[in-house]
């Protein structure tokens, strides 16, 4: 079960949440349509897929599972009920849902992903043509044709979803961790940031998202875990060389900012290698002990993180805008309650 949270693709349909908070640039009220868009629709998901699972067990033949639940193999449960019960309309309806929900997924991050290569590209860590924006609809098009080159990759590499399900997954649980010290870590040296929405609780938040992170990143089980955390490592030659077009100076601090990435990279690959054999280690680590080491580890290196962080010339930058968002803001606001009086 553990590992199925990890490589079944449920951590890559959860990632799905985020999109609201990637595109809330554009929100007129972020401190009111974020948290509602969000929660609201992990809710709405929650109520549908509990009512789903209810429907299921119902449908089951009770000497289906005379002999346990292990015996119950459907390669698409329900339409493989449907099938059973003779609904055949409602097969066709899920098979045709099946094409469907996913083309509005891939819509979502094809927006997304877009505007992350869009502001790499800002921030001068790739090629200037991923910054060009089109002067109709002002979207970043050859972002978009590079994720379209990357997707048809992974396609010829990973030919199934169950493969390729895994690999995202576990490459997605990176940006989670790295999620918990960047808001920490802007606490801390962008006090003065102008915050339309400011989430409560966020000590408490931080260091559990970043724990709990870690260990659903090991139950993916060896050797994925280890290939996926090279790949990613692999990335380094990369960073190296647009920081040396950028510039070689203050490399030496952002380097040594971002080492504990590195090292807590390594120690995660090393205990996957020498964990239970429940996640495909060696057993030297038995289980129980794994998960104890990887949650004092995780607060470990949450710490040092945290720690490392110091203001950028960006987040300089950020605050100049901010103040004059905010100005603008209130301007809006005395704007609105002076025609409220009219």
């Amino acid at each position: 079960m553990l590992t199925a949270v990890a490589t079944s693709g449920i951590i890559f349909a959860f990632n799905g949440f985020q999109s609201p908070i990637n595109m809330a640039g554009e929100a007129k009220n972020p401190g009111r349509s974020i948290p509602f868009a969000v929660i609201g629709s992990i809710l709405i998901a929650t109520v549908i897929y509990v009512l789903l699972q209810v429907a299921f067990i119902g449908a089951v033949d009770p000497s289906m599972i005379v002999n346990g639940w292990q015996h119950l193999n459907f390669n698409s449960p329900f339409a493989d009920l449907a099938i059973v019960l003779g609904i055949n309309w409602l097969v066709i309806l899920l098979y045709v849902d099946a094409f469907i929900s996913p083309s509005g997924t891939g819509i979502t991050y094809t927006a997304t992903t877009s505007r992350m290569l869009y502001g790499m590209e800002k921030n001068k860590y790739l090629p200037s043509v991923f910054g060009k924006l089109h002067p109709l609809y002002g979207i970043p098009r050859q972002a978009m044709y590079f994720n379209l080159g990357v997707s048809f990759l992974f396609l010829f590499m990973f030919r199934g979803w169950g493969v390729l399900a895994e690999v995202i997954s576990v490459a997605t649980l990176v940006s989670y961790i790295t999620g918990p010290v960047t808001v920490m870590t802007l606490r801390r040296t962008g006090q003065n940031l102008y915050r339309p929405l400011r989430l409560k609780g966020l000590s408490i938040i931080a260091p559990l998202g970043f724990v709990f992170a870690s260990l659903v990143l090991y139950w993916a089980r060896w050797p994925l875990t280890g290939q996926v955390l090279f790949i990613i490592m692999a990335g380094l030659p990369v960073y190296f060389y647009y920081q040396s077009k950028i510039k070689w100076k203050g490399f030496r601090q952002n380097f040594s900012a971002g080492l504990w990435m590195v090292v807590y990279l390594l120690c995660m690959m090393t205990i996957s290698y020498l964990g239970s054999e429940k996640f495909g280690g060696l057993n030297i680590i038995p289980f129980g002990l794994d998960m104890v080491i990887i949650t004092c580890l995780s607060l470990m290196f949450y710490s040092w993180a945290i720690k490392s962080g110091f203001q950028t010339e960006y987040l300089e930058q950020g605050q100049k805008v901010n103040e004059d968002l905010k100005s603008m803001v209130n301007n809006n606001a005395a704007q609105t309650d002076k025609k409220n009086a009219v």
